[in-house]
């Protein structure tokens, strides 16, 4: 198993004034999102390729994701989570506590698409907070792009871990992008007690350059796969 990329974040420009480039996302001609970017600001305010995969997963599990709890990890701009809020699940974005910013650009980035209610919280991964004690059990959880350094896999993966032990049958939706085939998760993930699958981007039709009408992903090689609590034997 290879892994993976994850928006690397500075807090560069926080006293500028933010200068706003907006991006739309077509789905099948039926569902358009337009994301603000904010140039020369923190790589979580861009729209990078898996984040354009995953969307396209959860545009093509609509019809399943209806009335889910769902919980978006490093959200940053949130283009799966908006999706998903606009197929009709109940949706949760978060990102690191220690980036304000990026919380506000997700609030910025739900009431540019009309979804001023959706709840944004800070969540810093490996971190069991009040505050992700304090959220309900969760159906869906997605994440792109949240792998890149390997000291922080395990931070992720323990805040996966809590969450399925709320909803042992919930999953984790993520994609990432291949950079090196020395990274590996599969230690990481069998302690603690989590499994995976991995999905064919040709099944939801992202096999694509050019996908929901952008420039992205390109000839990036992104992955996909779900992550389940192990099952007892």
């Amino acid at each position: 198993m290879s892994l993976l990329t994850r928006k690397i974040r500075s807090n560069v420009g926080e006293s500028a004034r933010p200068y706003f480039i907006y991006k739309t996302f077509t789905f099948a001609n039926a569902l358009t999102v337009s994301v603000p970017e904010v140039l020369g600001s923190q790589y979580g305010m861009y729209v990078w390729p898996c984040a354009v995969v995953l969307a396209q997963y959860v545009w093509t599990m609509r019809e399943n994701i209806q009335r889910k709890k769902v919980l978006e990890l490093g959200a940053g701009v949130s283009l799966p989570g908006i999706v998903a809020a606009k197929c009709g699940a109940d949706v949760t974005l978060s990102d690191s506590a220690e980036l304000p910013l990026c919380l506000e650009h997700s609030r910025r980035c739900c009431e540019h698409n009309d979804l001023p209610g959706v709840p944004v919280v800070g969540l810093t991964w490996g971190e069991i907070s009040p505050e992700l004690r304090s959220l309900p059990p969760v159906d869906i959880i997605l994440g792109s792009d949240v792998f890149y350094e390997p000291e922080d896999f395990e931070d992720v993966l323990v805040t996966i871990s809590f969450l399925l032990r709320r909803n042992p049958s919930g999953q984790f939706w993520t994609t990432y992008q291949e950079r090196s085939s020395d990274w590996t998760i599969e230690t990481l993930m069998n302690k603690w007690n989590l499994q995976c699958t991995d999905v064919s981007l040709d099944v939801f039709h992202a096999n694509k350059k050019h996908l929901a009408g952008s420039t992205l992903p390109g000839n990036h090689s992104i992955q996909m796969m779900i992550v389940t609590a192990q099952t007892m034997m």
